[in-house]
């Protein structure tokens, strides 16, 4: 339908969505329109979003002339969180129960793609298989017509991309806790036999109590599964992370690769949260994946003078060229924060955090039947129980901080216009990490000095990751 051009118009898209019940859109109507009867479309979608009766996102869909659609399965939609390069994600709610989730859903023009559509499957087994406080879980996959999506975990924050395009480059602390945060949940994904593959800044989400969760399953890995189809078919050829952050070894071969790939990614983070730009921030793809391999990035202490030099030296390690240089395993990456997250930070600033719409800030809306699951933080003792399990003092330590940190901090009700949501209490129990040993491809790999670079262009002349002929990328060196 065209968009309404009058706020009988608007009323009557409302009215045929069936988002609202009747006598409620009856007696906001008589309301609303005795209180401003010249109110124009805009304004009156607006009041419904300040009386929280409606979400932006959903204002903006009747403001578009959309009345379908606000359905996915089970799920109403809510808000818009986000999209990537495997889909777009929701906030969504259950119908019934009122359970609040994220839900993706990959577009149907790449459903198509059984690539695509494979590893969109294999994120969910892959987060599936996951149960840890640093990571987002998912809890199913299903269909909806020709919609395929997720439902997972909703983690109400912001990335690390998010956080320093607004806030610039992180204190040394903040960048020693987020990092130590985010290797608890790898080395829990690693112990049940993954490697995520495309660890960054923009899939690692702080929330607003300050607990990290490393999202994102789509490239990861089962490496003790020898008949992963998909990676032999589709990914031998391929190039698959992200450029700013992918491993040396991983440019060559995203197939063989093993968890101190996930090390170097991290590293590369945490090289992006104290500078503020990736590790080479110019130059074009092709580029960029051999300078990982035979380059240097710009020392952080020419950019960053007051990072401690033993912080930068753990950073240093993380993003050494040959795996066998690097920590072996996440665990040791926490072990060797540890001096710099013994004392809790605060949590981020409201300023770093997406704004709320006032009808998900302000519980259940007025649509959602069924009761509302509270948020809840982790227990300082469930959580150091599950740091002794990991088998590292200095995990152990980082937990009971991120711990104390977690339930001291206050729940933020204001009322604000965009965004996401405080997160929900999962159904499914906690499981202990497994402890911090390397696995059966560590204990046999060796290392290999780096590959020259034109088999690197080779690769990417075949098409790999976006094309790039070997002509154009000499050409750009």
């Amino acid at each position: 339908m065209p968009a309404p051009t009058t706020t009988a118009e608007l009323f009557e898209l409302i009215r045929k969505s069936e988002l609202l019940p009747a006598q409620r859109l009856d007696t906001f109507l008589v309301q609303a329109t005795a209180a401003t009867p010249s109110a124009t479309p805009k304004e009156m979608a607006a009041l419904f979003v300040a009386a929280g009766i409606l979400t932006q996102f959903q204002a903006d869909q009747f403001l578009q002339g959309k009345w379908r659609g606000f359905t996915i399965g089970k799920y109403r939609v809510l808000e818009r969180l986000g999209a990537g390069g495997m889909g777009t994600v929701y906030l969504c709610e259950h119908v019934m129960v009122g359970r609040r989730v994220a839900v993706k859903v990959l577009p149907t023009a790449q459903a198509a793609n059984p690539s695509i559509l494979g590893r969109f499957y294999r994120e969910a087994r892959a987060s599936g298989a996951l149960d840890h406080p640093n990571l987002v879980k998912c809890h199913d996959i299903d269909q909806d017509g020709n919609l395929h999506f997720l439902v997972m975990d909703y983690a109400d924050g912001a990335n690390l991309q998010e956080i320093v395009a607004r806030s610039g480059p992180l204190s040394p602390e903040r960048t020693a806790h987020y990092v130590s945060q985010a290797a608890l949940g790898l080395q829990h994904a690693h112990g049940a036999g993954l490697i995520h593959r495309d660890v960054k800044p923009a899939n690692i989400l702080v929330e607003r109590n300050g607990t990290v969760r490393v999202l994102d399953m789509g490239l990861a890995r089962f490496f003790h599964d020898n008949t992963d189809l998909l990676t032999l078919k589709y990914d031998d050829n391929n190039v698959l992370g992200t450029a700013d952050y992918v491993a040396p070894e991983q440019a060559l071969n995203s197939h063989e690769v093993d968890v101190r790939a996930d090390v170097y990614s991290l590293g590369a983070t945490a090289y992006f949260c104290l500078t503020g730009q990736p590790p080479f921030p110019t130059g074009k793809v092709a580029q960029k994946l051999i300078w990982h391999q035979v380059r240097q990035p710009t020392p952080i202490r020419e950019l960053r003078p007051n990072v401690p030099p033993g912080l930068i030296a753990v950073v240093n390690r993380m993003m050494a060229k040959a795996p066998t240089q690097r920590y072996q395993v996440p665990g040791e990456v926490v072990e060797a924060l540890a001096p710099w997250t013994t004392e809790p930070i605060a949590p981020p600033s409201e300023a770093e955090m997406p704004r709320l719409s006032p009808a998900i800030v302000q519980g259940a809306p007025s649509f959602a039947p069924g009761p509302r699951t509270p948020a809840q933080a982790p227990r300082p003792t469930a959580v150091a129980a599950r740091a002794r399990s990991a088998g590292t003092a200095g995990a152990g330590r980082a937990l009971e901080v991120a711990a104390q940190r977690s339930s001291s901090s206050a729940e933020r009700d204001t009322p604000r216009t965009l965004g996401a949501l405080t997160p929900t209490k999962t159904d499914q129990p906690r499981t202990s990490p497994a402890p911090v040993v390397p696995s059966q491809r560590l204990a046999k790999s060796t290392e290999t000095p780096p590959t020259p670079w034109l088999r690197v262009l080779a690769i990417l002349s075949g098409g790999a990751l976006v094309g790039l002929a070997v002509r154009a990328a000499l050409g750009a060196l």
